[in-house]
C-alpha cells in the first residue's frame, strides 16, 4: 500500500493511494492514522485535487553518512567500519512539490538521494531478526548540504540540519520487505538530467545493521525517520534548479530550488 499523507480544503488527513497511471491516482481516505489498525473509508478523491504534504512528521531524522564506498571516496573520506549517523531535526523536513530554500549562509548546496526508512512503531534495543517487525514502510529523500558548511564547521547541524534541507516524499510505500528494500534502483536528475545512479545492495551498511545500532542508543517512535546513505555523484544545487529522486518500487519526489527570502 502506497500511503500519502495530504491537505485539501484546509484538512489534512492520511489516504492510500490507488492506481497506475499518473493522471488517474486518487486516494481512499483512512480512517485513523497509519502507525494503528485503521480503515478504509471508501471516500476517494483524487491526488491531483489535494496538496501532497510530508509523508510523515516524524519526532527525528536520523541520518547514516558515507554508507556507499564511493561516494566516501569521491569527497575524500574514509570509509567508515561502523555505522556513522547524524540527525536532521524535524523543521528541516518539507513535502514533494515544496521549495528548497538556498541557505543565506552557503555558497555550494549539494544533493543527496537517499532511500528513507520510515518507523511504525516505538522501539529500542531492536535484534536484527525484528527489523521488519518495526518498519513502517519506505520513502524517497533528499539529504540536502550545505557542502561549503559541512567542511568549515566540525559538526553538521547547520550544514545538514537547515530549514527545507529533508524532502521526504512522494508517498510511504508498505509493500516493500526488506529484502525488496535492499536492492533497488536509487536516481537522482536535476533539470532531467541524471547525477546520481545506484542500487541500495550497494550500502557498506545494510538496513537491519543500520536500525540495530540506533536503537542501541535511543528509542525510535511512529513516524521517525532512518535516511541510509547516499550513493555516488553528489554534486551541486543552483537557485531555480528543479531535483528529483526516484526509487525503483516508490515514486519520484520532485522539489525545486529557490531563493531564500
Amino acid at each position: 500500500m502506497r500511503i500519502a499523507r495530504f491537505s485539501i480544503d484546509g484538512n489534512v488527513a492520511f489516504g492510500a493511494v490507488e492506481g497506475d497511471k499518473p493522471d488517474e491516482l486518487v486516494l481512499d481516505i483512512i480512517k485513523g492514522i497509519p502507525f494503528a489498525d485503521f480503515e478504509l473509508s471508501g471516500t476517494k478523491v483524487p491526488l491531483a485535487k489535494v496538496r501532497l504534504l510530508p509523508p510523515v512528521l516524524p519526532n527525528k531524522v536520523v541520518a547514516f553518512g558515507r554508507n556507499y564506498a564511493e561516494h566516501a571516496r569521491e569527497l575524500g573520506n574514509e570509509v567508515p567500519d561502523a555505522p556513522f549517523a547524524f540527525f536532521k531535526p524535524s523543521t528541516s523536513v518539507i513535502g514533494p512539490g515544496d521549495e528548497i530554500r538556498y541557505p543565506s549562509f552557503s555558497e555550494e548546496l549539494h544533493h543527496e538521494a537517499e532511500l528513507a526508512v520510515v518507523i511504525g512503531r516505538m522501539c529500542r534495543e531492536v535484534p536484527r531478526d525484528r527489523v521488519k517487525d518495526v518498519v513502517l514502510g519506505y520513502t524517497c529523500a533528499n539529504d540536502v548540504t550545505a557542502r561549503d558548511v559541512q567542511r568549515r564547521e566540525k559538526q553538521w547541524a547547520r550544514a545538514k540540519g537547515f530549514d527545507t534541507s529533508c524532502p521526504l516524499g512522494p508517498w510511504v510505500e508498505t509493500d516493500l520487505d526488506l529484502a525488496a528494500a535492499s536492492d533497488l534502483t536509487v536516481q537522482l536528475t536535476v533539470n532531467g538530467e541524471q547525477r546520481q545512479l545506484a542500487r541500495t545492495s550497494e550500502m557498506i551498511h545494510p538496513i537491519e545493521d543500520l536500525i540495530v545500532n540506533i536503537t542501541e542508543a535511543m528509542t525510535l517512535l511512529p513516524g521517525d525517520v532512518i535516511l541510509t546513505g547516499t550513493p555516488a555523484g553528489v554534486g551541486p544545487l543552483n537557485v531555480g534548479d528543479e531535483v528529483a529522486v526516484t526509487i525503483e518500487g516508490i515514486g519520484t519526489l520532485t522539489n525545486k530550488v529557490v531563493k531564500r527570502g
